[in-house]
């Protein structure tokens, strides 16, 4: 059983000294500078491994665990969910590297929290009637009842498709009014994904602590305007976990090879700039649309943008370690693997 330390998220502390952070339980604090790792020592896991249920149980966890530190009035950055390193000079490895960024990112939450807001039909089946109503589904519908060919598997199959379409354009219509009402009392917005069909929005806002109560009213004038037709749910205040979560990366020097010789960078050094023209010179080349019906045209321009991501990932981590500008692929530097922090895409 390897033993490592789980990073819940990086804080910094209400009044700036870090120092002052006390263990919770099995929970503490490692500090850099101004700002401290929350761990915990445990066995380290895969995450992706874990059953769903399990899953579910540590998320709940590991959000519980971060916002209790930020109700007790911190600025916490939140760090992606099964973050593990091996001990604390790898944690302090992980401070230093993404010192500059974290400092960045807590000057663009600072006095915001994020707020979640899902609404649901009322109604499923009614919206679903109404749906059948469309002009379009209508008109289809009579035409086929009027053919003397009777009505086919696909003639019905036309029918679904036709009333999804008029569900989701209702759907996206309400999206559209509820994201725009909401829009001039939050920072910003992220929608997330719609976990089933009574879903009509769910998206997460950013906003500064002082419009809350203004948010919250908004979100109440919706749920009265929409009060037949949907059901509206807020969670929060939440840490920017949809906006700024965290995440830590190590590009292996095999991977650094095999990305340099897909985009032909044969030289000790290039900049990002340098990168950038090589990624267009092979994407104008290898993109499906230059060369249709050629086998294996998808996979290879699949495989270019994963190297200039990841090319850009180790642009970013060098920076982050040297800030230089002319990225060096120097024999020394592909011994070992290097570490990059970055915002969670």
């Amino acid at each position: 059983m390897e033993m490592g330390k789980y990073i819940y998220g990086v804080v910094i502390s209400n009044n700036g000294n870090t120092a002052e952070m006390p263990a919770r339980g099995d929970i503490s604090f490692v500090r850099y500078k101004d700002m401290s790792a929350m761990v915990r020592e445990c066995e380290i896991i895969d995450f992706h491994a874990l059953p769903t249920v399990s899953l579910a149980r540590v998320l709940v966890e590991h959000q519980k665990s971060i916002e209790q530190v930020m109700s007790d009035g911190h600025t916490i950055i939140p760090m992606r969910l099964g973050t593990f390193a091996a001990d604390e000079p790898a944690v302090l490895d992980i401070l230093g590297k993404g010192y500059s960024l974290i400092k960045e990112i807590v000057q663009k939450t600072d006095g915001k929290i994020e707020l979640d807001v899902v609404a649901t039909w009322s109604d499923l089946t009614a919206v679903i009637q109404e749906a059948r109503e469309d002009k379009e589904v209508k008109e289809f519908k009579e035409k086929l009842l009027s053919s003397p060919k009777g009505i086919t598997v696909d003639d019905q199959i036309k029918v679904g498709v036709m009333l999804k379409k008029a569900l989701d354009g209702k759907r996206e219509k309400y999206s559209a009014e509820i994201s725009n009402a909401l829009a001039s009392v939050s920072c910003a917005a992220k929608p997330h994904a719609l976990m089933d069909d009574k879903m009509v929005i769910n998206s997460a806002f950013l906003i500064n602590v002082a419009m809350q109560k203004e948010f919250d009213c908004a979100v109440e004038r919706l749920n009265a305007e929409f009060e037949e037709k949907l059901n509206f749910r807020c969670v929060g205040p939440l840490p920017p976990y949809s906006f700024y979560t965290l995440e830590v990366a190590n590009i292996a020097p095999a991977d650094l090879d095999w990305a340099r010789g897909k985009l032909d960078l044969s030289g000790p050094a290039a900049t990002k700039e340098e990168i950038k023209r090589a990624y267009r010179r092979a994407a104008f080349f290898f993109h499906p649309d230059a060369q249709p019906g050629k086998p294996g045209t998808e996979k290879e321009f699949d495989d270019l943008r994963r190297a200039y991501k990841l090319l850009l990932d180790y642009c970013q981590a060098v920076k982050q370690a040297d800030d230089e500008e002319k990225i060096v692929f120097s024999a020394e530097k592909a011994k070992k693997e290097t570490l990059l922090v970055k915002v969670k895409e």
